[in-house]
């Protein structure tokens, strides 16, 4: 079980070459993954995407590289031509002024649009042999942290499963116990209004019909159910986030149901702490991949 939150960076400086590698994830229902490189290592995304996507399934994912050369990649290219084409031209210029004899500065001349014309020699893949070991460093930190966050996670939520769990063996005990208090409340208006002349059949016939609209057998089994799988997904699951959220809702609606159904305050409160566990468990279900 891994969080979907999590945390990985690195800088240092590899042949000449400053790399800083980060990553960083939050929730998502679903792989959202932004990749922010310079656009000369743009040619990397795909294979980059492509390592991300095999081990993550979930969460809004930022990976971040930013490379820097301590020596200069620049390759500097004059053009004479256009060198001389400004030079005249300002000569032009010089005239109309009348000042002909008006020293032309060379730094004019070359600070000019195209007459040293600047290109760097960038190597996407040269780049990623210097990057590749950063990389796997920081995306093996970010792994770690997301699986020690589930594991943290895995350890709550099955706490808040043993809690319901708990409510689930109440509902269950009180089952039985529920038909007695039905006899003994019917039992006892019969007794105050008829007395000893009270008709025991048509007593056990009204425990009856109160069974049939009140018994809660059926939300125990279904629930018991939910919860079995739950623990089934906590365990065994890799990428739980899912079916948590599915299995959840289907355990909240037997929750209320039994609550709705209840005419006791004991498993009132029960059915309380149920919805506090569950609820629980559905928020947290968010953090999980």
């Amino acid at each position: 079980m891994n969080s979907m939150t999590g945390y990985g960076f690195k800088e240092t400086v590899v042949e000449d070459t400053q790399i800083s590698v980060e990553i960083k994830s939050v929730n998502n229902r679903f792989l959202d993954l932004s990749i922010n490189l310079p656009s000369f290592l743009n040619p990397l995304e795909s294979k980059l995407r492509k390592i991300v996507s095999e081990k993550i399934v979930r969460g809004k994912v930022d990976l971040t590289i930013r490379v820097k050369d301590k020596n200069s990649t620049a390759s500097v290219n004059p053009d004479p031509q256009a060198a001389v084409m400004y030079y005249r031209a300002i000569e032009k210029i010089n005239e109309a002024l009348g000042k002909p004899e008006e020293k032309i500065p060379l730094s004019l001349i070359i600070s000019q649009d195209g007459v040293l014309n600047i290109t760097h020699e960038y190597d996407a893949e040269s780049y990623w042999k210097k990057i590749e070991g950063v990389f796997n460093e920081v995306f093996e930190q970010f792994l770690n942290f997301r699986k020690q966050e589930g594991e943290n996670l895995k350890k709550d939520l099955l706490k808040k499963l043993d809690v319901l769990d708990k409510c689930a063996v109440f509902f269950k005990d009180w089952q039985p116990k529920i038909e007695e208090k039905f006899k003994e409340q019917i039992t006892s208006r019969f007794n105050e209004l008829l007395g000893e002349n009270a008709d025991q059949n048509r007593i056990m016939s009204e425990v009856a019909a109160m069974m049939v609209k009140y018994t809660i057998n059926e939300e125990i089994v279904r629930l018991s159910s939910h919860l079995a799988a739950l623990r089934k997904e906590f365990i065994e699951n890799p990428v739980p986030g899912k079916r948590i959220d599915f299995i959840c809702q289907e355990a909240n609606r037997e929750i209320n149901t039994i609550g709705s159904k209840n005419q006791f305050t004991e498993v009132g409160e029960m059915v309380i702490n149920a919805k506090d566990a569950l609820e629980n468990i559905r928020e947290q279900g968010k953090n999980i991949e």
